[in-house]
């Protein structure tokens, strides 16, 4: 029944603004279901929601053991930590080399082995420098407390290896002095090469100047990589550079000698050699020529006085 307003002429007709019963009770069942279906929406997603972190649960364990933990699991909850630190305890590959440089370090180092004698048998030497034999180990022990001596390494690459009895002051003086050798052993270089090219038609004071700076350079160990191009005089002799080589290679007797000798180069336009400090045992060896040259030189001058 529609509603209707009652005008002043007692008319009543039916009022525009009013909404029939039908339409409000069809607005209210399609409020009602939008209302249910955000209901049903929030409640398959909290469901969906709670099955993730249920699967979550039951198989982050195994999930864990089967991937490598990333640098992110590190603020993870506790369960996972306690997985992280157990894949590192299996992770040996790191160790094992560090135990390896250790060990390398320690049988290189020079100290005491205390008991710890791997080998069955081996070669002794006393606190004293005396040869003492192969000896068994256990020998060796009871030798050690008879004495109150240490046991150190000397060669552990012999057959069989070589130990060595000595004392606590006696370790102690060998440590000090290994420590001073190592500092004053020089800690070797590569060696730098120097570089000098110039003509074959060089004057003599040029050839002078240049040959200065050459053994300058050989002194500090360089080595020195000469290049001599040939002129363009057509009368200039064929060994006119091996002859400047030589002159060098003269201003500088027990210092220089060839690295590389003489040879073309450029297609034969120029001729290079490389010169080098002596050795030790070059210099020696020339010390003693010398000293022995000089010998003979007296040798035979007596024999002319005489």
């Amino acid at each position: 029944m529609p509603l209707t307003v009652q005008h002043s002429n007692h008319e009543v007709k039916p009022a525009s603004w009013c909404v029939p019963n039908a339409q409000l009770t069809f607005v209210g069942d399609a409020f009602l279901t939008l209302m249910a279906a955000v209901f049903l929406k929030r409640l398959t997603l909290q469901i969906i929601k709670t099955e993730k972190n249920y699967t979550r649960r039951c198989f982050g364990k195994y999930i864990m053991q089967k991937t490598v933990p990333a640098p992110l699991s590190l603020i993870a909850s506790a369960p996972r930590l306690s997985y992280l630190i157990r894949a590192k305890a299996f992770s040996t590959v790191e160790d094992t080399q560090d135990e390896r440089k250790k060990k390398k370090k320690n049988e290189t180092a020079f100290s005491n082995i205390g008991r710890k004698i791997n080998e069955r048998i081996i070669h002794v030497l006393d606190e004293k420098g005396n040869d003492l034999g192969n000896m068994h180990r256990a020998n060796v022990i009871r030798l050690m407390d008879e004495r109150d001596l240490r046991l150190v390494r000397r060669n552990p690459g012999a057959d069989p290896p070589q130990y060595q009895l000595m004392t606590g002051i006696q370790i102690h003086e060998e440590r000090l002095r290994l420590r001073e050798s190592g500092k004053a052993r020089p800690t070797p270089g590569p060696t730098l090469t120097k570089e000098l090219t110039f003509s074959s038609n060089i004057g003599q004071h040029d050839l002078d100047t240049k040959s200065k700076q050459i053994q300058q350079w050989i002194e500090k160990k360089y080595k020195v990589q000469i290049t001599i191009k040939k002129g363009k005089n057509a009368e200039e002799p064929e060994n006119k550079i091996e002859e400047i080589f030589n002159h060098i290679l003269q201003t500088m007797p027990g210092i220089a000698t060839f690295s590389s000798r003489p040879q073309s180069v450029k297609g034969g336009k120029a001729v290079m050699c490389v010169l080098r400090h002596l050795s030790k045992k070059e210099e020696d060896a020339y010390r003693e020529t010398q000293g022995t040259q000089k010998g003979d030189t007296l040798n035979r001058e007596n024999r002319i006085e005489n």
